[in-house]
C-alpha cells in the first residue's frame, strides 16, 4: 500500500523521508529501529535454547510485521479469532495458529476452507469442537493441526490437565491431526516481581506435564506443548516441557510489561509502539493533548509520558491531560509522545502505523503500514 492510499482522508501527504514533525496527531507510531532489535533479540534467545518462536500476531493485527517475525526464524504466528487469521491470510502470511476455540459450524465451515490456503492450526477444549470441525474439514477436503488446550491457570478456556488424554483420543478417533497441547497462563504475565511469574510457570509446567502423561497414557504421541507470553517465556524455556513459546507483546513493550521487574536471563526490550500526540490546550498548572480513549487502551491503566517527567491524567475519548512532576509543561503546539498501557487493544483502534526510523526526535518516515485486522473480532 502506497503512503497517499494510507492516509485518513483529509490528512496530510507522506513520503518517505518526511520528518517526524509532518506526522498528524494522534498516530500510532512505531520506531522501527527498535522494534527491530526486539524482532531481533526475541528470535536470537529462541535460537539459542532451541525453541520454536510463534509470535502472538493479535497484538499487531499486521500481515507486514508477521511476514517480518516469520523472515526472522519464527514458524508462524497465532491469532486468536478465526477473522484475524483470514486478515492475515489474505496478507501474505502462510502459517497461522488460532489459539481458541471456534464452535460455530459456519464459522468452522472457514476454518475448513482457510486451511485449503495456509498452513492452520486451532486449539479445541470440548468434544463438540472436535466433531464439529471435523465435520467441517471432512465436507472441505482439508486438514488442520489440533492442538487440545489445556487450563494451565488461567481459570479461562481448557480442559483440566486430566481430561486431557480422552480429548486427544476424540481428536484422533475423529480422523483428526494431534499436534500437543496448548498451555498459556495469561494471568502470569503481569505478575510484577520475577519470581512470582516463576512460581505460577512452575504451576502450568506441573498442569502441562500432568496433561503430557494422560496423552501418552492414552496411547497417543504429544509432540508439543506451546504456550508461554512477554512476561514469563524464559520461565516456559527452562522448564523442560515447552517447545514452543508464543510471547507477542515483546515487539512493542507496551506500559504494563515494562513496570514489571525483569525476569533473569530474559532479553533487554525497548518500547517501540507509541502514540503521538499533540499540545491543543494549555492551562496555569495543566496542558492538554489530543490523544483521549479513542487513541489509546486504558484497561491496563494510563499510557506513560515518554522521557518527560509528567504525569498523564484521564481527558476523556479525545483528550489527555498532562500535569508536572519533574518536567515544565510542554507549549502550545509541542509534540508529546505516549507510551500505551496495553499494545494489543490500542492497534485496534487504529487503521494504519506510521513506521518511523532513525528515532522519534530526528527520525523520518518510512513508511505506512495497514492494521490489517484491525477490528477482527469475530
Amino acid at each position: 500500500m502506497s503512503l497517499s492510499a494510507a492516509r485518513p482522508p483529509g490528512g496530510s501527504p507522506m513520503t518517505p523521508g518526511d520528518p517526524v514533525s509532518a506526522i498528524e496527531t494522534p498516530a500510532l507510531v512505531i520506531d522501527l529501529d527498535a522494534m527491530q532489535r526486539n524482532l531481533a533479540r526475541m528470535a536470537e534467545f529462541a535460537r539459542h535454547h532451541g525453541m520454536k518462536l510463534r509470535p502472538h500476531a493479535k497484538m499487531h493485527k499486521s500481515a507486514t510485521i508477521a511476514k517480518m517475525q516469520m523472515d526472522a526464524g519464527a514458524v508462524g504466528v497465532c491469532v486468536q479469532k478465526l477473522s484475524e487469521a483470514e486478515a492475515l491470510a489474505a496478507g501474505g502470511v502462510s502459517d497461522v495458529y488460532i489459539s481458541n476455540e471456534v464452535i460455530h459450524p459456519d464459522k468452522l465451515r472457514r476454518v475448513a476452507a482457510l486451511a485449503g490456503r495456509v498452513t492452520l492450526s486451532i486449539a479445541v477444549d470440548s468434544t463438540l469442537g472436535v466433531e464439529r470441525l471435523a465435520q467441517a474439514l471432512a465436507q472441505a477436503g482439508t486438514s488442520v493441526d489440533v492442538f487440545v488446550e489445556v487450563d494451565a491457570g488461567q481459570g479461562r478456556c481448557g480442559v483440566a490437565p486430566a481430561a486431557a488424554g480422552a480429548l486427544a483420543q476424540q481428536v484422533v478417533s475423529h480422523g483428526l491431526r494431534f499436534a500437543g497441547l496448548q498451555a498459556y497462563h495469561g494471568k502470569a504475565q503481569h505478575l510484577r516481581s520475577a519470581l512470582e511469574r516463576e512460581a505460577a510457570i512452575r504451576h502450568a509446567v506441573t498442569a502441562a506435564r500432568t496433561a503430557q502423561a494422560a496423552v501418552t497414557a492414552s496411547g497417543i504421541d504429544c509432540p508439543l506443548v506451546t504456550g508461554a507470553g512477554t512476561g514469563t517465556f524464559v520461565f516456559e524455556a527452562a522448564s523442560g516441557v515447552y517447545g514452543e513459546l508464543q510471547a507477542g507483546s515483546y515487539l512493542f513493550m507496551d506500559r504494563d510489561y515494562a513496570d514489571n521487574q525483569p525476569s533473569p536471563g530474559a532479553p533487554v526490550f525497548e518500547h517501540a509502539l507509541f502514540i503521538k500526540s499533540e499540545v491543543i490546550s494549555r492551562g496555569a498548572a495543566h496542558a492538554v493533548v489530543d490523544a483521549g480513549h479513542k487513541s489509546h487502551a486504558i484497561d491496563s491503566g494510563l499510557p506513560r509520558v515518554w522521557l518527560q517527567d509528567l504525569e498523564f491524567a484521564n481527558g476523556g475519548d479525545e483528550h489527555g491531560i498532562l500535569r508536572p512532576r519533574g518536567d515544565a509543561l510542554p507549549a502550545l503546539g509541542d509534540s508529546v509522545w505516549l507510551v500505551p498501557g496495553h499494545c494489543d487493544p490500542t492497534v485496534n483502534l487504529h487503521d494504519r502505523y506510521v513506521v518511523v526510523s532513525g528515532g522519534l526526535q530526528g527520525g523520518s518516515v518510512h513508511a505506512v503500514w495497514p492494521v490489517d485486522a484491525r477490528g477482527c473480532v469475530a
